[in-house]
């Protein structure tokens, strides 16, 4: 492993984040701001694209949503920052048809998030698509795929590997301060209780719900679900594993020189929820490194005093410390000679939600004009989300699995590998590599 110099601080770590003096798209000796559009209006998407107007590159030129309330909404945000008047759009395709759009936010729920991003690219967009790209492993294959045949930037929203503090750490662990790691432990712990069981209900006005749904199963609306639930229920998402654990196995990944895990084995269910969705409240997931071991673990309730410290994030077990790489707390290592102090760094985080988007699409802009991979290039989204679905798949089957991470196939194992992909509905059609 490359052993890099420690950076002290995350001011030291922010350089090579810093703005960016970008020119924007050249046509015929002038310059002009790049054609934006953003598919998928709600919290998060409107987040990517505040920080997308901020960076003064981009044109927006269309928006798009099935949900006309969400896209009103966000909509009227827009306006409070540009002068730009966008399109209104509920289907995508037509979007992408009629606006020819340079840059395509994807900020959709998980379940569209590689049909929309194959069809942005092979129309001749860069994307910026948020994590997990895929509800499948070869969705995410193909979206590799589409990338790369059509030569364009695609930027996964994993944006702590552009946080500060996540930088500096991760030059810590590489550095070898913190010795030989064993194994890390990646978790996230909520509070949370039974709930409650909400009736469906009549599709509210302006929700195109058939189309909400799309590829995946038509299920009768319920409010649980849109706009905010949908990660919670399985036809459309991948529980905590895939919302939230894609941020902290993809840091594991980030500091390995391993490209994958060879064996995963997961359990967990639901023993205390008790309303309409389906994910496991509970799920404990083993990876099988070369080297090392993972563990992951999420708990939905039982939130407690008696756990110190930050409720998300990696432990990383060294022969020197313990390393604790958080996300508003920032990282503190934890050395085994007791008589010698922690090492803590503050975080550097922006406001709503505590997040690095604006490092994020700093490095997509760049990534454009250099033409050249990005920070968070889809095929290193595509590995990272491969291991939490590999761990949901092995949860569904009951058993491990022994994962061929160069050809992406569980060896000797036909009924799991029918899990790396699923019907679509309707006149979708699943991509195919």
């Amino acid at each position: 492993m490359d052993r890099r110099h420690f950076i002290k601080t995350s001011a030291a770590a922010s350089l090579a984040f810093s703005a960016y003096t970008l020119p924007a798209i050249s046509v015929a000796g002038k310059t002009r701001p790049y054609r934006t559009a953003l598919i998928g209006a709600g919290w998060w998407g409107t987040n990517i694209l505040r920080e997308a107007l901020a960076a003064g590159e981009s044109k927006l030129v269309a928006m798009c949503d099935v949900d006309q309330n969400q896209l009103e909404k966000s909509y009227t945000e827009v306006q409070k920052l540009t002068q730009d008047k966008p399109k209104r759009y509920s289907d995508f395709r037509e979007l992408l048809s009629k606006e020819k759009p340079e840059i395509v936010i994807v900020a959709t729920p998980d379940h569209w998030h590689p049909l929309i991003t194959i069809a942005a690219v092979q129309q001749g967009a860069h994307v910026y698509v948020e994590k997990p790209i895929s509800h499948t492993v070869y969705e995410g294959r193909a979206m590799v795929k589409a990338a790369r045949d059509a030569d364009r930037v695609v930027q996964v929203g994993t944006h702590r590997r552009v946080s500060p503090h996540n930088v500096s750490g991760m030059d810590f662990l590489k550095s070898g301060k913190a010795g030989k790691i064993g194994m890390v432990r990646a978790f996230v712990h909520y509070g949370g209780g039974p709930g409650e069981v909400k009736p469906d209900a009549e599709v509210p006005k302006g929700l195109d719900w058939d189309m909400w749904c799309g590829p995946a199963p038509l299920r009768s609306y319920n409010p649980a679900i849109h706009p905010r639930g949908f990660r919670s229920f399985l036809d459309y998402a991948n529980g905590q594993l895939g919302d939230w654990g894609i941020h902290w196995l993809d840091q594991i990944l980030w500091w390995t020189e391993e490209k994958f895990p060879r064996k995963v084995f997961s359990t967990g269910g639901r023993a205390i929820r008790k309303d309409n969705t389906d994910a496991p409240d509970h799920q404990v997931a083993t990876y099988e490194f070369e080297d090392f071991t993972v563990n992951w673990e999420h708990r939905l309730f039982a939130a407690n005093n008696a756990e110190k410290g930050e409720n998300v994030g990696c432990y990383f077990y060294g022969t020197e410390g313990t390393f604790h790489m958080g996300w508003q707390n920032g990282w503190t290592f934890y050395p085994t000679d007791s008589k010698k102090a922690p090492i803590h760094q503050e975080p550097q985080l922006h406001k709503p939600d505590d997040q690095n988007i604006k490092e994020l699409w700093a490095d997509f802009l760049a990534s454009i004009k250099a033409k050249k991979r990005s920070i968070c290039d889809i095929e290193i989204g595509h590995r990272s989300t491969n291991m939490a679905l590999l761990g949901m798949l092995s949860m569904k089957l009951g058993r491990s699995v022994v994962w061929d991470g160069e050809k992406e196939v569980i060896l000797n194992d036909p009924e799991a590998n029918k899990l790396l992909s699923r019907e679509y509905r309707g006149e979708w059609k699943y991509p195919v590599v």
